[in-house]
């Protein structure tokens, strides 16, 4: 997406909601007493685990693939991905019947590829660099003439992940915060234009890993400075922050907190005690910022965002204690 592009706005939250609404889960939404007291607030959970795919990015991919005009559809869609994102691409192509090529890096996670060939994507295998990524997925788009679908920079993926947040918004009115994990800014972006037009009111706190805290420091600075290397077990959140998700969240007055990693594997633990919900890392990054810094939370109704649930039962995290 170009710089000097049109952002979507909120009235593209609202177009991707009537667009998809005969295709996705309306999530439910969750309560513990227990996770409360550990954090001295009113939290209410979106476990977006039982969307579709396993994960947020149906909404945006949906809303990507339903809006697309017949002859370009028939040409189908490409993306790059590790994982959830590619997914829920192919999952939305099968469902209007037409082709999916995803390239996925070296290495990706197992569970997440397994639901990629499921869906019946053509797989593209590359090296795990971006640079890799994007090369192939251009040689492919000029291979086939498929549409780009970008896993979180697409204005029509930015609008369609908003819906999560609306949902969450109708669901749970009078929200003080909402809280989601920040990888490259889809859902983050996406939150904040719901946020704008249905509770402006509402603070947006965003969660990322300490070891690819590269929206924080976006945020802080005015700038983006991808990090070189990201390190951390949130595979979902390695991404550098989109260039329109900067834009939107610079302009949102989002704020970032950084979760150590060690914490996300407590929380997701703890998801998994109280709610018997299984969570990935990246999305129990949200709760874990939110029990890190109990004082900015404490007496305040928080919404948080639980984006996927796809993990690899053979890869938990943690061992019996």
């Amino acid at each position: 997406m170009p710089s000097n592009a049109p952002l979507p706005q909120f009235d593209d939250v609202l177009d991707a909601a009537a667009r998809i609404a005969p295709h996705v889960c309306v999530t439910p939404l969750l309560r513990a007493d227990a996770l409360d007291a550990a954090a001295g607030a009113r939290l209410v959970f979106k476990p977006e685990g039982l969307q579709h795919a396993g994960a947020f990015k149906f909404r945006g991919a949906c809303n990507a693939v339903a809006g697309l005009p017949g002859a370009d559809a028939a040409r189908g869609v490409v993306t790059h991905s590790s994982g959830n994102h590619g997914a829920a691409l192919a999952l939305a192509a099968r469902l209007r019947g037409i082709p999916c090529h995803v390239v996925v890096p070296e290495g990706a996670n197992r569970a997440k590829l397994d639901l990629i060939v499921a869906q019946g994507a053509i797989v593209h295998r590359c090296a795990p660099t971006l640079a890799a990524r994007e090369a192939r997925c251009a040689q492919v788009q000029a291979d086939t003439g498929a549409t780009l679908v970008h896993p979180y920079a697409d204005p029509r993926v930015i609008a369609g992940q908003g819906t999560a947040t609306l949902e969450l918004l109708a669901a749970a009115p009078g929200l003080d915060v909402v809280v989601v994990p920040v990888g490259g800014g889809g859902l983050a972006a996406g939150a904040a234009l719901a946020l704008a037009g249905r509770s402006p009111g509402t603070a947006l706190v965003l969660a990322e890993p300490a070891g690819a805290a590269d929206a924080l420091h976006a945020l802080r600075s005015g700038r983006r400075e991808p990090v070189p290397a990201p390190g951390t077990i949130c595979d979902g959140l390695r991404a550098t922050l989109g260039e329109p998700n900067f834009r939107i969240l610079h302009a949102s007055g989002a704020q970032v907190l950084a979760v150590e990693d060690a914490d996300a594997i407590a929380a997701m633990r703890l998801l998994l005690e109280r709610l018997r919900l299984l969570v990935e890392p990246s999305s129990a990054v949200a709760l874990a910022a939110v029990l890190a810094h109990r004082e900015r939370f404490a007496g305040r109704r928080v919404g948080i965002v639980l984006t996927g649930g796809n993990v690899d039962p053979d890869a938990l995290p943690w061992g019996p204690r």
